[in-house]
């Protein structure tokens, strides 16, 4: 899936701003020099677990979704990153698994007390992208109340943003993927007007994704690392607040920073492009890791 975004990459970055025609061109050719593994394929997370890449999807390795950020101009987030995304790039998925310790699921999870730790955070982070002279954002509410399936491990929910200057909202959907000795976070980026059409396909693609034996859930030993904290930190970020001196909203803001990043890259019709890039590789002889 080497791709040529058309006329429009508009790299919208974290400031909204639509990159020139040089830049766009640029932005292109990089894109279309990433190695993308079309599918079906495996893509290898962090020799932890894999996920399965059905036709129609291609998948980024942690080196060129490096390039991805770099070429989104999101800034680097010093951690691994994987991306998963259909053909007609209508969204993207970025996997990351976080070495954390088993997160025992045995809280219930309060939304709207959630939901004030996110307001809270995102203020504190707005003061970050006031430094670094991005746009701040406001937390609208939830477009996806969290949830946790017991009988898969995954936590889910999608918060709803605004961003300063705009009228327009956007959200992104987050799973959280519960492994033996860590987890595996996801965020799915996507239009808002278009998320719950990602939602549902990236549902699809979840039971392909599995941890490695070893690695499950239910493989827990007494004696395993357990993580100090619970569910509802791993949607607020206290995780990171946890081990930080900076306070518990400080840890959140720059939390946020990170995760909502990904949100403000700039989405364009790319589709009949991709399509292209599918159909080159199409003849290409299928590997061992593909199905």
């Amino acid at each position: 899936m080497r791709k040529r975004l058309l006329s429009v990459l508009t790299a919208l970055a974290l400031v909204g701003a639509i990159a020139p025609a040089a830049a766009q061109d640029t932005g292109a050719d990089a894109l279309a020099n990433l190695a993308w593994q079309v599918g079906p394929t495996n893509g290898k997370i962090a020799d932890k677990a894999s996920i399965r890449v059905p036709e129609g999807y291609a998948f980024l390795d942690a080196a060129s979704t490096r390039k991805l950020n770099e070429i989104l101009h999101n800034p680097p987030t010093g951690t691994d990153e994987y991306t998963l995304a259909p053909k007609d790039m209508n969204w993207f998925s970025f996997f990351h698994y976080s070495d954390i310790g088993y997160v025992k699921d045995e809280e219930s999870l309060d939304a709207d007390a959630i939901l004030d730790s996110i307001r809270e955070g995102t203020e504190e982070g707005n003061e970050e992208r006031r430094k670094r002279g991005w746009e701040t954002m406001k937390i609208e509410g939830w477009s996806f109340k969290p949830q946790y399936d017991k009988s898969t491990h995954n936590l889910e929910w999608a918060v709803l943003a605004s961003s300063e200057g705009s009228t327009e909202k956007f959200a992104n959907y987050n799973t959280r993927l519960l492994g033996r000795h860590g987890v595996t976070e996801v965020i799915l980026v996507a239009d808002q007007t278009d998320l719950d059409g990602a939602i549902g396909q990236f549902k699809q693609l979840v039971p392909g994704y599995s941890f490695n034996d070893g690695e499950k859930y239910s493989e827990f030993k007494p004696g395993d690392h357990v993580a100090e904290f619970g569910l509802a930190a791993l949607i607020t970020g206290g995780a990171a607040a946890v081990a930080s001196k900076k306070g518990v909203f400080a840890a959140i803001g720059l939390f946020l920073v990170k995760a909502w990043k990904l949100v403000l890259v700039g989405f364009v019709a790319i589709g009949a492009a991709i399509g292209k890039l599918f159909g080159r590789n199409k003849d290409k002889p299928k590997d061992d890791a593909q199905e």
